[in-house]
């Protein structure tokens, strides 16, 4: 089994689907991983009901259908000798939605870029800087790590109109995680974080400022490993706080909700591998109340082994 277990964890890179921030479910992003290896996704999910960007629009009874493709890449290197990751994510959407704005019944509909994701990770304990036939000697070990997620106001973003694909603003989310095995086969992750927001100066009807207050966002993952190459997780976030201000007026919008998903992975080759993801809104006190369904192929590039000098 240990032959197999690089390749496992390789597959375990990020992969990224574009979604709202703080409902992101990714369970083993913070696995060890040889570095010097780069992972190109392609991926598309579909999603429907209360499916908004920004949790805080003045519609009611929203009812949305999304088609997201996107594409992805991810590479791992050394970094102070412990592993690190960076990966950046590009989603693209086609979207159908109608609400309540006003009392009238409204539809609409949308395509374009949505806004671009970045991600640095480092295991800072746990998980020194090694390649694949290291990490199939090494034995599992609790990891602690940290990342740096922002998103980019890079998405389609017309000031004139409530829905829109982008946000118009900046967002930071550093995150703690420990990820604890149990065994050979069980796994365990924890991620705590919390996304920071700049100001939108162009928020409907284009000339309103809108302020967020810090939003917390913590993960937990339960994961199996069915085969060497093949896992199966069970995820759950929470997600709170984050009130909004319209030129200076507080919104009644404190966000206290939580989702739960599932993810499998099935390998093809060492390689390549699909990966199935979904999700539901479990408790929903305000913002988006969608299921969401996404299905990704990733393949692996392996870089030069690293180079030790001897003692």
């Amino acid at each position: 089994m240990k032959s197999f277990y690089p390749y496992l964890m390789v597959i375990a890179l990020l992969f990224m689907v574009e979604k709202s921030m703080a409902q992101d479910l990714d369970p083993r992003a913070y696995a060890r991983v040889p570095v010097n290896v780069t992972v190109a996704v392609a991926g598309i999910g579909y999603s429907t009901g209360g499916i908004v960007t920004d949790a805080t629009l003045p519609v009611e009874d929203l009812q949305a259908k999304i088609l997201s493709p996107s594409l992805a890449v991810v590479h791992s290197f050394s970094l102070f000798g412990q592993t690190a990751q960076v990966s950046a994510a590009l989603p693209y959407a086609w979207g159908d939605a109608s609400a309540i704005i006003s009392g009238a019944r409204q539809s609409t509909s949308r395509s374009g870029f949505g806004d671009m994701r970045l991600r640095f990770s480092c295991l800072l304990i746990g998980a020194p800087a090694a390649d694949m036939g290291e990490i199939a000697k090494a034995p599992r070990k609790t990891i602690l790590g940290a990342s740096l997620s922002i998103t980019t106001p890079t998405g389609q973003y017309y000031p004139e109109k409530l829905i829109n694909l982008g946000t118009s603003r900046w967002a930071f989310k550093p995150e703690l995680a420990i990820s604890q095995p149990l065994g050979r086969r069980w796994l365990i992750d924890f991620y705590s974080g919390l996304w920071l927001f700049t100001k939108n100066d162009a928020y409907y009807p284009g000339s309103s400022v809108r302020t967020q207050d810090p939003m917390g966002s913590f993960q937990g993952h339960l994961s199996y490993n069915i085969q060497p190459l093949m896992w199966v997780a069970l995820d759950f976030t929470y997600y709170t706080g984050g009130r909004s201000s319209i030129d200076g007026v507080e919104m009644d919008d404190r966000q206290s909700n939580s989702r739960i998903g599932g993810t499998l992975v099935l390998p093809v080759g060492k390689r390549n591998s699909v990966k199935f993801a979904g999700s539901t809104g479990a408790i929903i006190r305000s913002g988006a109340d969608f299921t969401t369904f996404s299905v990704g192929w990733q393949t692996t590039f392996f870089g030069k082994p690293i180079k030790r000098v001897s003692e």
